[in-house]
């Protein structure tokens, strides 16, 4: 674990080592020290907050994949924006945890991301959304039609097929349909892979 604050890191380290398929191998203050680690011993997740005092997530990103070093990383931070988000998801991290969410949320969090998914807390989803629905936020999606952003932002926001198709007033038939044209225009096969990959072609309107 990767955090700057050390009440927070103990706190947690107590929480997992309290479950029984969890091994917490460190917690570090520092990107120097979180290197350093990883450098020694296996590590098969970084628990990794975006402020991290003088220094940022995405300077522990970028060192550790100059170095080589790839461990899944689940950023679990108290805040962070749209743009943030995609800058830490395109950096390398699997997921995003809000710290206002519940430890049980947050073992499944770690888990999932674990077992190779992705994982963003539905407030950054929204929030992420809200933006790329913008118009000039949107060129970035210009081989998208209408529908397809639709089904793509119930998707964003961890709806169902039947959810989104009473959102949308279509069928889940067509819901389908869409995400299908999704699936064959990003080249992905599961939907967290691609809520990534959407990100990823926004990444270019959220971050300026």
């Amino acid at each position: 674990m990767l955090d700057d604050h050390t009440l927070f890191r103990e706190s947690l380290s107590r929480l997992l080592d309290a479950e029984p398929d969890f091994e917490m191998v460190a917690d570090c203050p520092s990107v120097e020290k979180a290197i350093e680690i990883l450098q020694s011993r296996a590590v098969d997740l970084v628990l990794l907050d975006y402020d991290l005092g003088s220094q940022r997530a995405p300077d522990f990103l970028d060192r550790a994949r100059a170095l080589g070093l790839a461990p899944r990383v689940l950023m679990v931070t108290a805040g962070i924006t749209p743009s943030e988000s995609v800058q830490i998801l395109n950096g390398g991290a699997s997921g995003i945890f809000l710290k206002h969410s519940s430890p049980a949320l947050l073992g499944e969090a770690i888990r999932r991301v674990h077992g190779g998914e992705t994982w963003v807390d539905q407030r950054c989803l929204r929030e992420i959304v809200q933006v790329a629905s913008q118009p000039e936020g949107r060129s970035a999606s210009k081989d998208f039609t209408d529908r397809e952003r639709a089904v793509l932002r119930g998707v964003f926001e961890g709806l169902s097929n039947k959810e989104i198709g009473a959102r949308l007033e279509i069928s889940e038939s067509s819901v389908k349909a869409a995400l299908q044209q999704l699936f064959h225009k990003t080249g992905v096969r599961t939907r967290s892979q691609l809520v990534r990959i959407a990100l990823e072609q926004f990444a270019g309107q959220w971050s300026k």
